[in-house]
């Protein structure tokens, strides 16, 4: 159990994902509570949905009339405070793999504004990075925990929780059968979204091997079926298909995705990845279907296998909640592409991981001895809380894990005293998707006299995070202090650039 403290806007703006009959809210913020941001130089209007979230409908799916150009929808979920080990020693959460907020906030940066605090989801900046985990050889994950100095506040100890999924090879991977879901409604004109999604998509069906085959929907003012199930020995049909899309009118999102579903359950084989990939700036304007039933068809259709994946593409009007939210639904995960480096970067160095899913209902919790410390706070995964009596239950929804995935949790821990031994155990739970059985592992978390450089970086980008967000645990530091940490510990191409991005968000901030 973790204490978490919450802001509501004041602004409410009426939203569904069907038509205007439903009566859904969506809480953005005052124009007062926007002045930071907008003297930063973000003109964008951001809306943020209600908390805690019950229905699809309160993921912020659309508004009730057609969405102003600079509509942008995040969810504030809040932020972790520090817990009492005497109170509560468990710490339980779902694992997370998503790295859209990175993505979404680089896009940002690059185009000269600082994120809205909503956009922020610290545990999304953490995990983009790869670790250098050793992969299990023998089992579906190895977990990895150790503790050290706080780089940011003396009196802190960083404790790091990674867990590293079992590796397979390209031709170790199950068959693949796709659907393509394409929003080609008018918003995808803009920027050149659409341009993009095909890009990313020719990057996708060029790592498929023969045994793979590919159907696609697309949807704008309503959904079609543009090409059946189609055997990725005939690429060229597929890939043409993909080149001759056209933005057309505006966004059935529901009837595409109803649709996306019924072709992937006609050809579904039970030995196969079976997965509905959703491609879309997650505006939606029209629609019959009614929000529940679709959440219901998209959890209905996860326990039968068939699993979503969302690609977020595009800036200005985009509905990150809703891209979020149906991948958590559809047991897959959600990935923002803003440039075709990422687009690589996911469907080629990434594709086995990204598709062939090892593990479901993956569940952390860590037990700090309250012998050894005081307090501790989680940082981030505030959207993924699990109640602790809740981790053994094997019915609770949870996390989704690919081949040679790796998860990486932060805490912020104070001690009770000066500690040369374990500070606690962290355990693994979670249905192994080859055996459909359910395993547990643990590892102690281990004390360090210093902390690793890869888990110094991790540290930097975690503040980094906390200080966009505006988290009251990142008072006490600034830009400068996560540069110097970061010039002095980054290596590799996605660490390189995060300096390059820390030093554009100083730059901006001072205007």
């Amino acid at each position: 159990m973790r204490k978490i403290v919450k802001t509501s806007g004041i602004t409410i703006l009426v939203a569904s994902l069907s038509g205007c009959s439903s009566s859904v809210q969506f809480v953005s913020r005052s124009e007062s509570e926007n002045k930071p941001v907008a003297e930063q130089g973000q003109s964008n209007q951001v809306a943020s949905s209600p908390s805690p979230p019950s229905q699809l409908a309160d993921y912020a799916l659309k508004k009730s009339v057609n969405p102003l150009p600079n509509d942008m929808y995040f969810k504030d979920y809040g932020t972790n405070q520090f817990v009492s080990t005497a109170k509560d020693r468990l710490s339980t959460f779902a694992a997370d793999v998503d790295t859209a907020s990175y993505t979404i906030m680089r896009n940002f940066i690059k185009d000269g504004n600082l994120p809205p605090a909503e956009a922020i989801r610290v545990e999304e900046f953490i995990n983009f990075f790869p670790t250098s985990y050793p992969a299990p050889t023998d089992q579906t994950f190895a977990i990895q925990a150790e503790s050290g100095p706080s780089p940011f506040q003396t009196n802190l100890q960083v404790v790091r929780i990674g867990i590293k999924g079992k590796e397979l090879r390209a031709e170790e991977r199950k068959p693949a059968h796709l659907v393509f879901v394409i929003d080609v409604s008018g918003s995808m004109n803009r920027e050149n979204r659409l341009e993009l999604v095909k890009k990313s998509l020719h990057v996708l069906v060029d790592q498929l091997q023969p045994t793979d085959s590919v159907g696609i929907v697309v949807y704008g003012s309503e959904g079609r079926v543009l090409l059946p199930p189609t055997s990725t020995e005939d690429k060229q049909a597929i890939l043409s298909a993909i080149e001759n899309l056209q933005p057309e009118g505006s966004t059935n999102a529901e009837e595409g995705l109803v649709l996306g579903y019924e072709m992937a359950a006609r050809s579904f084989k039970p030995t196969t990845i079976n997965r509905v990939i959703l491609c879309s700036d997650g505006v939606a304007n029209v629609g019959e279907t009614g929000a529940e039933g679709i959440l219901r068809s998209i959890e209905d259709y996860a326990r039968k296998d068939i699993y979503l994946s969302t690609f977020g593409f595009g800036m200005g009007n985009y509905n990150d909640v809703l891209m979020e939210q149906l991948a958590n639904k559809g047991e897959g995960n959600y990935a923002y592409i803003d440039t075709f480096s990422e687009a690589r970067r996911i469907f080629t160095e990434s594709l086995t991981s990204t598709l062939q899913m090892i593990a479901r209902d993956v569940k952390i919790q860590v037990e700090f001895d309250p012998k050894k410390v005081d307090s501790y706070r989680l940082i981030g995964y505030e959207n993924r809380d699990v109640r602790d009596k809740d981790f053994r239950n094997d019915k609770t929804d949870a996390g989704e894990i690919g081949a040679g995935h790796s998860v990486t949790a932060l805490y912020e821990v104070k001690l009770a005293s000066p500690a040369h031994t374990d500070l606690g155990t962290v355990r693994v739970r979670y249905h192994n998707a080859s055996s459909q059985k359910v395993e547990e592992i643990s590892e102690p978390v281990k004390v360090q006299n210093v902390l690793s450089p890869e888990v110094t970086f991790l540290a930097a980008v975690a503040e980094y995070g906390e200080i966009l967000r505006k988290s009251p645990h990142a008072e006490r530091s600034s830009l400068a202090d996560v540069l110097k940490l970061a010039e002095a510990t980054a290596t590799g191409e996605e660490q390189l650039e995060f300096v390059r991005l820390v030093k554009d968000s100083m730059a901006i901030s001072r205007n």
